[in-house]
């Protein structure tokens, strides 16, 4: 029974995939990302606080995504979650990603199942690292992300700020329920 579920949930992603596929075909006006990430310095646990979800991601709570450094340069993505409940089990997703753009290297190709990858555009990084925002062309699907479960609310305005002018429909943003501290 387990394998019908892996099934199943494969069948889901790689449509979705290729619809992100399809959907990075066309012709999008390019996004400004930020203008350089130190790629080791982003290495690590990033817990997601808001996104607007693709159907897949739905329901699911205490998601995070960590991000290693392979010896190759390429990066080992695991997307971590829980489904329905922070006392559900753990369930994880494994990808690979490589670095597209090598001058700012805020321009990444993400790849659940091959053939397929996806744009990753790095929108926003704090100075200090604590929070980042990934999205992609279309505008359609964005992430979020703090080193720690939980963001103060001026930061998360802040960012819902910025990507209204990036032109996101930030009425789709969704916060993503993580554990309290302590």
């Amino acid at each position: 029974m387990p394998s019908i579920v892996k099934a199943t949930a494969s069948f889901r992603i790689l449509g979705l995939l290729s619809l992100l596929f399809v959907g990075g075909c066309a012709s999008h006006p390019p996004i400004q990302t930020v203008p350089s990430v130190d790629i080791p310095r982003f290495m690590g646990d990033w817990y997601v606080i808001g996104y607007i979800p693709w159907i897949a991601e739905k329901g699911n709570v205490n998601t995070m995504d960590i991000y290693s450094l392979r010896p190759d340069g390429k990066i080992d993505v695991t997307y971590a979650f829980r489904k329905g409940s922070l006392d559900a089990p753990r369930q994880k997703w494994k990808a690979k990603a490589w670095v597209y753009n090598k001058d700012t290297r805020a321009h990444w190709k993400v790849q659940f199942i091959w053939p397929f990858s996806s744009d990753f555009l790095i929108l926003d990084l704090a100075p200090d690292y604590r929070y980042t925002v990934v999205g992609e062309p279309t505008k359609k699907l964005a992430w979020i992300m703090s080193r720690t479960p939980q963001m103060s609310e001026a930061d998360y305005q802040a960012i819902l700020r910025h990507l209204a002018a990036l032109g996101y429909d930030t009425s789709k943003f969704e916060k993503v329920p993580q554990p309290t501290k302590g």
